[in-house]
């Protein structure tokens, strides 16, 4: 059972979170803070009672944009204690979640909060806490990825993917239309994708061959272009790669 702390300067919001948190039953209690100094006074008395203690909270679930200290202050904070609480955020702004995720955030919530995406998050924090290891993603199909935009699950053809950005355990999928973040390892797709045409020519990117417009050398430095986006590639891989774009074209 998890011991819950919900921080919202949104009096809805936060009520509403703490409705869900509450119904969960996985969570032993959910608190409320409208700030991050009630927060952290909070946070402190947990510390101060010890993981097992009675004023324990194994998570906190938080909001980004607040006023004085915002949500992504006080992650920055947390990240300084020695045992501090797992951290989810649960924000509208989608655009913070390379922020969060460096600040190892265990998840990122989009508002309007659904319940079944609330329970994923509080799944991940329990895992976590009991030191067991992830679950791992399986997706509908093999053409398709799920991501997650605006609070809603949309599945994105992996033929529209151009290219992948590494972000530790996290990976950011780029497409004509946009781009989105996925809770899944660059290396994981490099594995599951590479028989669907995608190499990797950096320790953080991941391109689809069919996307590649362009390779330039210049210098003695090897890049692609993809969709107009100029990409290095290492010296490790550029000789995989010119011979990869060589089969493509006399084949």
């Amino acid at each position: 059972m998890l011991r819950a702390l919900a921080v919202d300067d949104e009096q809805p919001s936060l009520e509403e979170l703490l409705y869900l948190l509450n119904a969960d039953l996985r969570i032993a209690g959910a608190e409320g803070a409208s700030d991050a100094t009630e927060a952290l006074r909070r946070i402190n008395r947990a510390l101060e009672s010890g993981p097992g203690g009675p004023e324990a909270i194994d998570v906190v679930f938080l909001d980004i944009h607040m006023p004085g200290l915002d949500g992504l202050d006080l992650a920055r904070l947390l990240g300084g204690f020695a045992q501090p609480p797992l951290v989810v955020f649960v924000t509208a702004h989608e655009g913070f979640a390379v922020q969060a995720f460096d600040l190892k955030a265990v998840d990122y919530v989009l508002k309007p909060v659904r319940r079944e995406r609330l329970a994923e998050a509080v799944r991940r924090v329990a895992q976590l806490r009991d030191t067991a290891p992830l679950i791992p993603v399986h997706e509908p199909d093999p053409d398709h990825i799920s991501v997650e935009l605006g609070g809603v699950t949309r599945f994105v053809a992996v033929e529209d993917i151009t290219h992948v950005e590494a972000h530790g355990d996290y990976a950011r999928l780029h497409t004509a239309q946009g781009s989105h973040l996925v809770r899944i390892p660059l290396s994981t797709l490099e594995e599951r994708w590479r028989s669907r045409g995608f190499v990797r020519i950096h320790r953080r990117h991941l391109v689809a061959l069919r996307h590649i417009g362009e390779l330039r050398l210049d210098a003695g430095t090897v890049s692609v272009l993809v969709d107009s986006v100029e990409l290095q590639v290492s010296r490790r891989h550029a000789r995989q790669l010119r011979d990869l774009l060589l089969r493509r074209t006399t084949s």
